[in-house]
């Protein structure tokens, strides 16, 4: 019998992949950094794996985050100990959205912008378009 990844393995996966890809590093080249192979990190990012709490905090350096934020929005069933987040997943709106690689490379550009102006107009020109999508 097959079991089903851990729920909070499964979002801490997800959080690693998300600094991954915001900050442009393949798996390949995080799996180097951390002296392993891009399927071991496949298989963290998908929490088919374990995260030791020694590689977790090597992750924290070499992707620039404090430890806490791997358990950022934890969903508050996981919190109260509920099964369901990897089922959960293809559910829920914001992960989903925020993981996608249109959004990361969204992300990337804007904080390319070197101009703080420029770059808080753009910001209120993304949210006013939104608004009228919304209508």
């Amino acid at each position: 019998m097959i079991s089903k990844p851990d729920p909070i393995d499964v979002h801490v996966g997800s959080r690693v992949r998300l600094r991954r890809t915001l900050l442009g590093f393949s798996q390949q080249k995080l799996g180097t950094a951390l002296g392993l192979t891009f399927q071991q990190i496949q298989k963290y990012e998908r929490g088919a794996n374990r995260i030791g709490s020694s590689r977790l905090y090597r992750l924290s350096r070499i992707l620039d985050v404090e430890v806490a934020y791997f358990f950022e929005n934890l969903p508050s069933d996981v919190k109260r100990g509920a099964k369901g987040l990897a089922e959960a997943a293809g559910r829920n709106f914001e992960s989903d959205q925020l993981s996608r690689r249109e959004t990361l490379e969204l992300v990337r550009a804007y904080y390319r912008i070197g101009d703080a102006k420029v770059r808080k107009r753009i910001f209120e020109l993304v949210k006013a378009v939104g608004q009228i999508s919304k209508s």
